[in-house]
């Protein structure tokens, strides 16, 4: 079962797809200010937020799981938008949807490229919060600091945080995330090139895309531009609002 919050209702559908270790609500305000001019589906991965856990997530499972919930949906056609893993996720779809399904596509931060592992830390962080009763935020975060240093970092990684009624738990499947990581870091499953409209949205500080990525890019991705946001890092969505919404309505519109 995929969870998804939907904001508007009239334009064209937008499916949009959250990082690592985060889930619909990180877009909420993006969410509201394209719903002037899309119907917007925020979408939960597989073991993250209200979705239900895979122990086996792989590219294309997830991929499929999407799918499904589209069409479990109605929704025929749309266009597609994913920030980091879900970027991957999104790419996967790409190659597996039927001939004009998905009629654009945004990749955010991301490329169709293995990755070193970056997260080992922070899977620590999180297991050792899912194995001790938590009070409250703050001793969370105090906890999960002893792992992670940078505190916008731990911010960004509570907000699956959920209080319950004797204390709070992660709305994350952090031993099926920790147990897929190495596929996780992978890239999706490519096989012909994708002629889909595609838009590559890079952070300038980020270097989840680099110049050495171009020519892996192109061969998937023949119809791709690139746009950088300057200023930003790897959450440039969040760190720079404004022009990356300027970005998706250009392109998409």
């Amino acid at each position: 079962m995929i969870h998804a919050k939907q904001y508007g209702s009239s334009g064209p559908n937008l499916i949009v797809i959250h990082g690592l270790f985060g889930n619909a609500d990180n877009w909420h305000s993006i969410a509201q200010a394209l719903a002037d001019y899309f119907t917007v589906y925020c979408i939960d991965l597989p073991n993250h937020g209200k979705s239900d856990s895979m122990q086996d997530a792989t590219y294309p499972k997830m991929a499929n799981a999407v799918l499904d919930w589209a069409k479990l949906k109605n929704i025929d056609t749309f266009y597609l938008l994913g920030h980091s893993m879900g970027g991957k996720v999104a790419m996967q779809m790409a190659a597996m949807a039927i001939p004009a399904q998905i009629e654009k596509l945004i990749v955010v931060d991301i490329a169709p490229v293995d990755y070193q592992p970056s997260h080992t830390r922070i899977l620590e962080g999180l297991k050792a919060i899912s194995g001790t009763e938590i009070t409250s935020r703050k001793e969370a975060d105090t906890l999960l600091s002893q792992y992670e240093p940078n505190l916008a970092i731990r911010q960004f990684l509570l907000k699956s945080l959920n209080r319950n009624e004797q204390s709070h738990t992660l709305s994350l499947s952090v031993d099926n995330i920790a147990d897929n990581y190495a596929t996780i870091l992978k890239k999706p499953i490519i096989e012909t090139a994708i002629e889909i409209p595609t838009l590559f949205i890079k952070g300038e500080k980020s270097d989840y895309i680099v110049a050495d990525y171009q020519a892996e890019i192109m061969a998937s991705f023949p119809n791709a531009s690139f746009k950088i946001i300057s200023g930003a890092g790897h959450w440039l969505h969040a760190e720079k609002p404004l022009p990356f919404i300027s970005l998706v309505k250009r392109f998409l519109q």
